[in-house]
């Protein structure tokens, strides 16, 4: 299994991140599926403030590409992506339209 830690923004408004967490108790099944069928087999999202960190358990051949690939190619993801574009925001420094940002590891116990 690998293990990874990403981070996202969301816009900084009460209303728009109570709505975000409410699509996240209620996460579309297709939704569901395709995290799954990419090789993911664990997932959290935490929030602090309008700060999101996202742990993922993959199986070891895992590809970010393969993910990126599949998503593409699937109609129900494209929704929800789109969806979940009104409720977040890239961080600073990184191009336009980049959502969830890999987090480099710098401690383990």
């Amino acid at each position: 299994m690998k293990r990874y830690g990403l981070t996202l923004d969301l816009i900084n408004d009460p209303t728009l991140i109570s709505e975000y967490e409410e699509h996240h108790r209620q996460v579309w099944p297709e939704i569901q599926a395709s995290i799954k069928e990419a090789g993911i087999r664990h997932m959290e999202i935490y929030r602090w403030g309008n700060r999101l960190f996202m742990v993922m358990e993959t199986e070891d051949d895992f590809s970010f590409e393969r993910k990126a690939a599949l998503d593409a190619s699937n109609p129900k993801v494209q929704e929800w992506e789109e969806l979940m574009w009104q409720y977040q925001q890239a961080l600073p420094g990184v191009a336009a339209g980049e959502k969830w940002q890999l987090m480099e590891r710098i401690f383990a116990l």
